[in-house]
């Protein structure tokens, strides 16, 4: 490697050619950064005090530096941006000049001659600089000075015509003396001796605004030859870019996250997902060849677009992953890309995998509506294919649902309907999608619920007429407050304004009212005399149990789930008889702190092991080791993060202890409860919210 600062016209000057590999990002400077290097150059000029302005490095790759060629072709890793700004500046002076009778100690011809073109060449070697696609076709048209194709680079384009629109007579020879007084740090690389990938890396820690998938993509083609390179971008990872529109830079880091969640069995932080691609393809459960990691990652990112961003050709899959959709159950994806692959490879049909949709769908909503943590779900979820018996798969899929117990249970009928009953399902994220599928339940003209309002059959209004008090008799309020936001209060209509706070009767029969409505949702509202606390539970229940049929449960029967069942492994069962010290005053403290801890949230469990009692949700987040004088809490958070304004945290990371985590807090008095929960609760959170 050889490092200098340089001056950069010196740099662009003489035969050369800087080529922008195709797998590098395309030009991607705002009119703002346009604006920022324009007023720094005019700066300059003016200051004759400023010895130039650093604008950054620029590092490329060539074949030796002792190798002679004509016009040596220069691979950049890192300045595109920087190089093709300056480029297009120099464009727009060089058009000035040729347009407009300035005093200028250069001219159109040297300008581009010197910068912009190596005037001897033919073909793309008379380009100095060699963007990628639509980047260089538009930058060689604009050098040309012909009009430009209709598909052109709308950036190349915009910032070319930002530079022109601000050079004129007053500035035009302070821009370029400015332009001359910018300086690089000018890096080259040595094909053979120096490793692009490990400086590359390099320069992105230093704050470069690359995305993963930028970074995977350059560690996965960087290195390869030339032919290989163009076919694994041309064939694969291009067509994959297009697949997604827009929706690739939101979207591909976490697919890789999901992918990788899939290969890996461990799901990776999202700002960790460039590290963890690079220890999956270096290690062994990856396929052998790069272009097989290539390939693989194309075919589950068109199962991804096909999933998440509803490309799906078949009509029927495609409504069923919309649902999932809008239930936001970004965590199932994990899971629906190996079932889909499936799919595709034939080893499920398309009504098999629709009726796993359909139960992964009943499985998250249900847990929804009885208010189940979604903390573990993610674990959950990535776990979940490893059930799958590819030769008993729809059974299989059922019983690894109806296995699951405790916070990750599937809720039956029995929790599912007396829940959603008493849910205040007016405030409910899911209130729309859930109204939705009750309306349009075996419907084949579906009614879009968007179009209507909510309405509230008892009135919102804490101040109910005279008709409504005494139609809901003296425990009116009462009724009011229990029922008001329950699915049996709540309905479809068109004629919100209309109906009102009106009394029930006249919400029936006026123009557009129940007894008028073609909402299916309605029926029983065209029916009912009155609406009391009897027809809202009773109009409750019919919806309820209505919803059981709509997000139904795994129906295997306990003979067909023993077949499933995971042999049990355990060799003991421990109680609290188990540990020593646990008499006295530490069993008064043992238990004190027990009661504040199962508080913290309905998931909570406890677990009795060898040496420690473990606390946990999605895992453990505290466990108690019981000794003589104090009980030892582990937590199971990093010791940088944890707040800790009374000093009773001790860094154990990699000391060995009995229980999980990285922090240690001895508990020894009732003073120091509310202290000490404090800090549990902080591992707690963090479980709930590991990202």
């Amino acid at each position: 490697m050889k490092a200098s600062s340089a001056n950069l016209l010196s740099v662009l000057k003489g035969p050369k050619q800087f080529v922008i590999p195709i797998y590098q990002r395309t030009y991607s400077w705002q009119i703002a950064q346009c604006e920022k290097l324009l007023k720094d150059i005019i700066r300059i000029s003016k200051d004759p005090s400023l010895p130039g302005h650093f604008i950054g490095s620029i590092v490329y790759f060539q074949e030796g530096i002792h190798t002679v060629s004509d016009v040596p072709e220069l691979l950049v890793i890192d300045g595109q941006q920087r190089l093709t700004t300056v480029s297009l500046m120099i464009a727009a002076i060089a058009e000035f000049v040729k347009e407009n009778d300035i005093e200028i100690e250069t001219s159109f011809t040297k300008l581009q001659n010197y910068y912009l073109l190596n005037a001897e060449e033919e073909g793309n070697l008379r380009y100095k600089l060699l963007l990628t696609r639509r980047d260089k076709e538009t930058l060689i048209d604009l050098i040309k000075g012909i009009p430009l194709r209709e598909d052109h680079s709308q950036r190349v384009y915009e910032n070319f015509n930002y530079f022109k629109a601000n050079i004129n007579k007053e500035n035009a020879v302070d821009i370029y003396n400015g332009i001359q007084r910018l300086f690089i740090v000018d890096v080259a690389l040595e094909k053979d001796k120096d490793n692009p990938q490990l400086i590359f890396e390099s320069l992105n820690s230093t704050g470069l605004d690359l995305s993963h998938a930028d970074l995977i993509r350059n560690y996965i083609l960087m290195g390869q030859e030339t032919n290989l390179q163009n076919e694994l971008y041309e064939r694969f990872w291009f067509p994959m870019e297009q697949s997604y529109g827009n929706d690739y830079s939101t979207y591909f880091d976490w697919f890789m996250r999901d992918y990788l969640s899939v290969k890996t069995g461990s799901i990776p932080k999202i700002g960790m997902v460039y590290d963890s691609f690079k220890k999956y393809v270096q290690g062994e459960s990856a396929p052998e060849s790069i272009k097989e990691v290539v390939e693989d990652i194309y075919k589950f990112s068109n199962h991804y677009i096909n999933i998440v961003l509803h490309k799906e050709p078949d009509a029927d899959l495609n409504s069923a992953f919309k649902s999932i959709s809008k239930l936001k159950v970004d965590v199932s994806y994990p899971y629906f890309l190996p079932v889909y692959n499936d799919y595709k490879d034939e080893v499920i049909s398309k009504t098999e995998l629709i009726e796993i949709i359909h139960l992964v769908e009943s499985y998250v909503f249900r847990r929804a509506i009885c208010g189940i943590p979604t903390n573990s779900m993610n674990k959950t979820f990535s776990n979940l294919y490893k059930s799958v018996q590819k030769d008993k798969y729809a059974d299989s899929v059922k019983a690894s649902f109806q296995l699951l117990e405790s916070y990750k249970r599937f809720p039956l009928d029995v929790e599912f309907e007396k829940e959603i009953i008493m849910k205040d399902v007016y405030n409910f994220r899911s209130r729309n999608y859930l109204l939705s599928k009750l309306e349009n339940y075996k419907r084949k003209e579906l009614v879009n619920v968007d179009n209507y309002t909510i309405e509230h059959v008892m009135p919102q209004n804490p101040n109910l007429s005279e008709e409504w008090r005494n139609m809901l008799g003296e425990n009116w309020k009462t009724v009011q407050e229990s029922y008001l936001h329950t699915i049996g209060n709540l309905t479809l209509t068109g004629y919100n304004s209309e109906l009102s706070d009106r009394p029930y009767s006249q919400k029936k029969t006026i123009e557009g009212g129940f007894n008028d409505s073609p909402i299916r949702l309605n029926d029983t509202l065209r029916k009912a005399e009155s609406w009391r606390e009897e027809e809202i539970l009773s109009r409750a229940k019919e919806l309820a149990f209505k919803a059981s049929g709509i997000w139904t449960s795994p129906d295997l029967t306990e003979e067909q789930l023993e077949y499933y069942k995971p042999e049990d492994k355990s060799t003991a069962i421990y109680s609290l008889d188990v540990y020593d010290y646990l008499k006295g005053d530490m069993i008064e403290l043992y238990e004190i702190l027990k009661k504040r801890i199962m508080n913290i949230d309905s998931s909570v469990y406890e677990e009795y092991k060898k040496l420690y009692i473990a606390y946990k949700s999605s895992t453990n987040f505290v466990d108690i080791v019981p000794q003589k004088s104090r009980l030892r809490l582990s937590l199971n958070i990093p010791f940088s993060i944890i707040i800790d304004p009374k000093g009773y945290c001790k860094d154990i990371t990699d000391l060995g202890r009995w229980g999980n985590g990285d922090v240690e807090v001895s508990f020894e008095n009732i003073n120091q409860l509310d202290d000490v929960m404090e800090l549990i609760e902080q591992a707690f959170d963090k479980q709930m919210d590991p990202v």
